[in-house]
């Protein structure tokens, strides 16, 4: 079971705060997201507002920790290579190791899990040898065995759902 995320502990909003041009940034942009050249400002245009206020809208969004990220997804390993990995972390040491985990900028997340492998994340890079060689870097500096959950078959999972405000 996730107990929660330990790359972002921003405060999250309360839904009836959010304004109505988050609810649509929310809502209206999970899947389909525009692909020209100046998404933010046509996103603008349909929402009748200031690209500055879309912009300033998904930084809000993501300080409070409602957007990860803004971004394609793409099958895995057709640009890069990439690996779930977890580790063992000795409780009073999560914190801390968590931090150096996310400090590679090619994890992409971490979270905690009930279970003796406490601490799991996803390396992405270039190719197999960079994934790997992170890894390794990460189980020198925690002095901790980390352990490489390599793809075996990918599902194409829809996460999109409308919202119920």
């Amino acid at each position: 079971m996730v107990e929660g995320s330990l790359h972002s502990k921003a405060k999250r909003k309360a839904p009836d705060s959010l304004t109505s041009l988050e609810r649509a940034l929310l809502n209206d942009y999970q899947r389909g997201f525009l692909l020209v050249e100046q998404p933010y400002k046509q996103i603008a245009v349909d929402q009748r507002v200031s690209e500055e206020d879309v912009l300033e809208a998904y930084e809000d969004l993501l300080q409070a920790g409602m957007v990860s990220r803004i971004g394609a997804v793409v099958k895995p390993h057709r640009t890069g290579w990439s690996t779930l990995a977890a580790m063992a972390v000795p409780e009073g040491r999560l914190d801390s190791v968590a931090a150096l985990v996310s400090s590679f900028p090619e994890v992409n997340h971490n979270y905690e899990r009930e279970h003796r492998l406490n601490l799991w994340f996803v390396v992405t890079a270039a190719d197999k040898q960079a994934v790997t060689g992170i890894l390794e870097d990460i189980a020198q500096q925690t002095k901790l065995d980390v352990l490489d959950l390599p793809l075996e078959e990918s599902f194409c999972i829809d996460l999109g759902f409308p919202l119920q405000w």
